[in-house]
C-alpha cells in the first residue's frame, strides 16, 4: 500500500519512521505541502493520503482525490469536521481517523491553560525577564473547592474531569450521553453548567448543533469572572462574541488552543508577517488571554499512538478487516 503524507512536519516523519519497519507492506512518501484542491492530484498513483485537522478536504479536494485514484483518506487526528464525508461516500473513498491517541495529553494542556490564565503566568514570565519582581496584576484565585464545568465527557473530557477532581474541585458536566465511569461527576443542563461554573472547559466535537455553542447569549449566562478554556475545536466559540465578553470584563481569563482563524496559522511560522485584520491578534491584545497553536496533542506518547493507529488503520483497510475507526 502506498500512502502520500501531506503537511508533514519533522516530528510527523520521525514518529512514523520510528515504527515503519513494523509495517513492511506500507510505503510512505512525505510532502510539506498541505492537502487542498490544487494539491490533490499529487496523490496520483497512491492508494491513500494522510492528512491532518488543518487540511482542506472539502468537496473539490475529495473529487480530486477520486480522480487521482485514492481509495482511503487517513486522518492522523480525532477530528474530521474538515472532511466532506458525503462526497467521500459518493466517490467510494473510505475515511479513517485516530479517535483516542492520548486523552490525557489534551486534558493536561487544558488544565495548563486554565492555570496559566488564572495565575497570570504568561505575564509573570515577561515581568521577571525585565527584572520586574512586583506582583501587580498577577492575582489569581484557588481552584480548590471551586466548580469546574466540563462540556463533553468523552475520553478527553473524562480525563479533564479527573484532573479537576484531583484539584479538589466540584465537577459538573453537560453531555448528551452520560459517562458511566464518572461516578463523581454531576450531570446538569448546559444553562446550569454555565451559571454555576468557575472554570468551563470545552471537550465536545464540532457539529451543527455545537457550532458557536459559546456565543453572546451563552456568555451572558456565565458567572462573572469565569475562566473559559477551549482545546477542542475553534468553531465552538463565536470569536466576535468572545471578544465582546472579554471587553465587558465577563472573563477572569481565557485559554485557547484552538480558534476560528487558526487554519492559516496552525503549525506555521508567521512571525515576519503583519496580521492586519486578524482576530487572533485582537485576542492576543488582552492581558487575560493565553493562546497556543493547537499543541494540546503534542506529546511523545500521543505522536507515537497516532502513528501506530494510523498505520494499523491503513493495514486493516488494505486487508479488508473491519475496525471501529472508519468515519461513517
Amino acid at each position: 500500500m502506498k500512502i502520500l503524507f501531506y503537511d508533514t512536519k519533522s516530528y510527523d516523519r520521525d514518529s512514523f519512521e520510528s515504527i515503519s519497519n513494523r509495517y513492511p507492506e506500507i510505503e510512505i512518501d512525505y510532502l510539506k505541502t498541505d492537502l487542498a484542491p490544487k494539491t490533490a492530484q499529487l496523490a496520483a498513483g497512491y492508494d491513500a493520503v494522510c492528512a491532518f485537522v488543518s487540511s482542506d478536504i472539502h468537496e473539490e479536494t475529495v473529487r480530486g482525490l477520486k480522480q487521482a485514484g485514492v481509495r482511503l483518506i487517513l486522518m492522523r487526528c480525532a477530528g474530521f469536521n474538515n472532511v466532506a464525508l458525503d462526497t467521500a461516500r459518493e466517490c467510494g473513498i473510505t475515511v479513517m481517523r485516530v479517535p483516542g491517541y492520548s486523552p490525557e495529553a489534551v486534558a493536561e494542556h487544558a488544565m495548563a491553560l486554565a492555570l496559566i490564565v488564572n495565575r497570570r503566568m504568561h505575564k509573570s514570565y515577561v515581568k521577571v525577564r525585565e527584572n520586574d519582581f512586583s506582583l501587580g496584576g498577577l492575582m489569581g484565585f484557588n481552584f480548590y473547592q471551586k466548580t469546574a464545568g466540563i462540556v463533553g465527557t468523552g475520553k478527553i473530557g473524562a480525563a479533564m474531569c479527573r484532573i479537576c477532581r484531583g484539584f479538589g474541585m466540584r465537577v459538573i458536566a453537560y453531555d448528551v450521553y452520560q459517562n458511566p465511569d464518572l461516578d463523581f461527576v454531576e450531570y446538569v443542563t448546559l444553562d446550569e453548567l454555565l451559571s454555576q461554573s468557575d472554570l468551563i472547559s470545552l471537550h465536545c466535537p464540532l457539529m451543527n448543533d455545537t457550532y458557536h455553542l459559546i456565543n453572546r447569549e451563552t456568555i451572558q449566562k456565565m458567572k462573572d469572572g469565569v475562566i473559559l478554556v477551549n482545546t477542542s475545536r475553534g468553531g465552538l466559540v463565536k470569536t466576535v462574541d468572545l471578544i465582546e465578553g472579554i471587553r465587558a470584563r465577563k472573563f477572569f481569563g481565557v485559554g485557547l488552543d484552538v480558534y476560528e482563524e487558526e487554519t492559516n496559522n496552525v503549525f506555521e511560522d508567521r512571525s515576519d508577517e503583519i496580521l492586519e485584520t486578524s482576530v487572533t491578534a485582537r485576542l492576543l491584545s488582552f492581558p487575560n488571554v493565553m493562546i497556543t497553536s493547537h499543541q494540546g496533542f503534542f506529546t511523545r506518547e500521543a505522536l507515537s499512538a497516532i502513528a501506530e493507529t494510523t498505520l494499523e488503520n491503513a493495514l486493516d483497510f488494505a486487508e479488508g478487516r473491519e475496525n471501529g475507526n472508519v468515519v461513517k
